[in-house]
């Protein structure tokens, strides 16, 4: 479900619900290019607000896999960051592309692609206070303008997945590029998270809807037209759509909540991350050994 920005917001800058005209909710089906233009519509008027929110947390060059905090320095889902060296390594839905810069840190090619043309400007502005270049492309995660095997690794740190309506089409498209033996890693919302309001206070521990219910979150204009949308899968979805693109899971990562950590992001907050999981990380790889 997702997490709406403020109702005022520092600067004179206007919320990407005002920007956009959302009216209302709608609960029914959104394909796939309806999802898309409602995506690149919507990061590219709230860019500016989430990172004005997010970015100190996210950082210009780390690598946080979520707000529970869980860094790829510590939990190495990648894999050893000395294999990481010189290895070609795809980003989807990267966003400002932190966690990119931090590989490319560590001496990996990395490149990022994401649907929004304004995730991508803060992407550069980084790469400009950095001094870390990182090659982006923009596209969408269930067209990767890569070619067949040429990827030695490939994540997505809630980039693209949760809002696209083909997450299947995506798992695909990754697969193609990678490598044999290749990982392929992602976070995303805890499909169980479906279930409760999007509220991290105490209204936010209450069931509200099924978990099984797959209908889109959708925002809308009032023509009914959708300026924002969420696609839930549940966890058996999400290993169906991975087993289906030919990949193996060999992992799913529920990071615990961590007892320092008193930030509230969104949905997630020290009262519902201690009692039930608000990230899934699916730690897959294709089949077959690295030439």
């Amino acid at each position: 479900m997702p997490t709406p920005p403020p109702p005022s917001l520092e600067g004179g800058r206007v919320p990407a619900e005002e920007l956009l005209g959302a009216a209302g909710i709608a609960r029914r089906p959104v394909g796939a290019a309806e999802s898309s233009a409602a995506s690149r519509a919507w990061w590219d008027a709230d860019a500016d607000d989430y990172q004005a929110e997010h970015g100190a947390f996210l950082g210009d060059d780390d690598f946080v896999w979520c707000p529970e905090r869980l860094r790829e320095a510590d939990a190495r889902l990648l894999g050893d960051p000395a294999a990481l060296r010189g290895a070609r390594v795809l980003e989807v839905g990267c966003g400002a592309a932190s966690c990119s810069r931090w590989l490319a840190g560590i001496g990996a090619r990395v490149v990022g692609i994401d649907l929004s043309a304004g995730m991508l400007a803060h992407a550069r502005a980084a790469d400009a206070r950095t001094g870390v270049a990182v090659p982006l492309v923009q596209a969408d995660a269930g067209a990767i303008p890569l070619a067949d095997a040429t990827v030695d690794a490939a994540f997505s740190a809630f980039g693209a997945v949760p809002f696209v309506a083909d997450a299947a089409a995506v798992m695909r498209e990754v697969a193609r590029v990678l490598r044999p033996g290749a990982p392929w890693v992602f976070a995303v919302n805890h499909p169980m998270r479906w279930m409760f309001p999007d509220d991290p206070g105490p209204d936010g521990l209450t069931v509200s809807q099924s978990y099984f219910d797959r209908t889109p979150y959708a925002e809308v204009d009032d023509d009914g037209r959708v300026v924002y949308v969420e696609h839930h899968r549940t966890l058996g979805d999400r290993v169906a759509d991975v087993v289906a693109a030919g990949l193996v899971l060999e992992r799913l990562v529920e990071p615990a909540w961590p007892d320092d950590l008193d930030d509230v992001w969104g949905q997630w907050s020290p009262l519902r991350g201690r009692l039930f999981p608000g990230t899934a990380i699916f730690c897959c790889r294709r089949p077959g050994t690295a030439p």
